[in-house]
């Protein structure tokens, strides 16, 4: 009669098995690493976690004031943040610059950003000429530890302001950079605005 159960497995591949399966149990181990058996319950931090890099940066001072001699530009800088409705903050003196504080200072990786008005109700504003700046004028930012940035205009760019190019004036770079913002075009007397602004693009000279 033919016997249909299981066969009996021979001896020596059981031994074989038995080493293979040790084998690939040290193997886990060594790649897991040791596991903290005095509170169980406690969970391990990840690696990263406790990663603290050695290395250093300078610091870059906050910028103090803006001299732009191609269009008799000598203003001190307002220190700008976010107005209520998440919209970045303008000067609240025609007569001067600001600096949009939430981004980087000039001098620091990434885009700079300085706003001002071309006028105002009383006269003239702080950035009446800006939108007159083609490449290559020279544009100079003081900073609070007496040091200076320069920088040099490399574009000039016109947009209405329904259409700004938020990315392109406020996105990261690599790179330190500046932007000024003004207003342009004709006046809407109902919004009480200008309807295009003039964004000038610049880069460090050094």
């Amino acid at each position: 009669m033919t016997r249909t159960g299981p066969r009996s497995t021979p001896r020596s591949a059981l031994s074989r098995r038995t080493v293979l399966l040790a084998a690939v149990g040290a193997a886990a181990a060594t790649v897991a690493g040791p596991v903290a058996a005095a509170d169980p319950g406690r969970r391990m931090p990840p690696a990263a976690d406790a990663f603290r890099s050695v290395r250093s940066y300078p610091a870059v001072p906050p910028p103090v004031r803006l001299r732009i001699p191609a269009v008799s530009v000598d203003t001190p800088l307002q220190r700008l943040g976010r107005a209520p409705d998440g919209t970045v903050e303008v000067p609240t003196n025609f007569a001067v610059a600001g600096w949009f504080a939430d981004g980087p200072r000039p001098g620091q990786a990434g885009p700079a950003v300085l706003l001002g008005h071309v006028d105002s109700a009383s006269g003239p504003g702080v950035f009446l000429r800006v939108p007159e700046l083609a490449p290559g004028a020279d544009v100079r930012v003081d900073r609070a530890d007496g040091s200076s940035i320069d920088f040099r205009v490399t574009a000039v760019q016109r947009v209405p302001k329904a259409s700004f190019p938020t990315e392109r004036v406020y996105g990261p770079t690599l790179e330190p950079s500046l932007r000024l913002v003004a207003c342009a075009g004709s006046f809407d007397r109902a919004r009480r605005s200008y309807r295009d602004n003039v964004i000038v693009y610049a880069e460090p000279t050094g």
